[in-house]
């Protein structure tokens, strides 16, 4: 059993539902994504994700573009991931999500690219542009390497389809809660609403359904759970977050805000 699914049995004994994490890794620097994860444990995060930068990445908004292209600058690559990660491990063993993009692991090839995450303490991959219908290598190398394969869904993906990419994610379904990039929304629309309870009215209990993409705040994250969401996935705002926060104060910021937000799910 993985990690992920073991934290999500055991938010369910809780009755919680999950907090779920994104962050840039090496954005500002690798000293920073540190002090962030220490951040993200002490204030109670379920599952972090971990954005491994892509020079485009399609799928992410301004503000994730801005720490994808700044991690790059500073000579984030797949080795220092490796690095990262394995330091992550040797402090907190909390589910860990690897965000990328399907060029990274096709050019290296799948075998080697998820055995090498694996072997570090990577739980699951996300890769917002793998389409189910050219899945099928990488979801062998997946299942050989006990990771799991974490799929999206948008507000106006069909009903066969949520049922055909549910069956083959696990860990989590990943809903998009807007149409779009990534970025902090003002204000939820109707149609979000409608797609979580779709969507959770079709995978039941199956597999978790988490919503990302504008989730910025305790309000929002109440009104995506209360939905019927598993879990809510913020990003931007804690990239913004470290973006405005002086080095030697990220951990504590971030530890407030992580603990705001988890309140949200209890």
């Amino acid at each position: 059993m993985s990690r992920i699914k073991d934290k999500f049995i055991e938010l369910a004994s809780k009755k919680q539902k999950g907090l779920i994490a994104y962050i840039m890794t090496g954005y500002p620097n690798d000293k920073s994504t540190m002090e962030t994860i220490r951040g993200l444990v002490n204030g109670g995060a379920d599952i972090i994700e971990l954005g491994l930068p892509f020079s485009d990445p399609l799928a992410d908004g301004p503000v994730i573009q801005n720490a994808s292209f700044q991690s790059l600058k500073k000579g984030m690559n797949f080795t220092r991931f490796l690095s990262l990660v394995k330091k992550i491990r040797k402090e907190t063993d909390i589910p860990l999500v690897l965000m990328t993009y399907s060029n990274l692991p096709y050019a290296r090839g799948y075998s080697k690219f998820l055995s090498e995450v694996k072997k570090a303490g990577i739980d699951g991959i996300i890769l917002p542009d793998m389409a189910i219908e050219e899945s099928r290598d990488y979801l062998n190398e997946i299942h050989k390497n006990n990771l799991d394969a974490i799929f999206l869904i948008s507000p106006n993906t069909s009903k066969a389809r949520i049922e055909k990419i549910s069956k083959a994610s696990s860990g989590f379904l990943y809903l998009v809660s807007v149409f779009g990039t990534t970025g902090a929304q003002v204000q939820f629309q109707k149609y979000t609403s409608d797609a979580i309870r779709n969507a959770k009215k079709i995978v039941g209990n199956k597999v978790p359904l988490a919503v990302g993409f504008g989730v910025s705040n305790p309000d929002q994250a109440k009104v995506i759970l209360r939905n019927g969401a598993d879990a809510i996935i913020v990003g931007s705002a804690f990239l913004r977050l470290i973006e405005k926060t002086a080095p030697q104060q990220i951990e504590s910021k971030v530890t407030a805000f992580t603990k705001s937000l988890k309140k949200a799910t209890v």
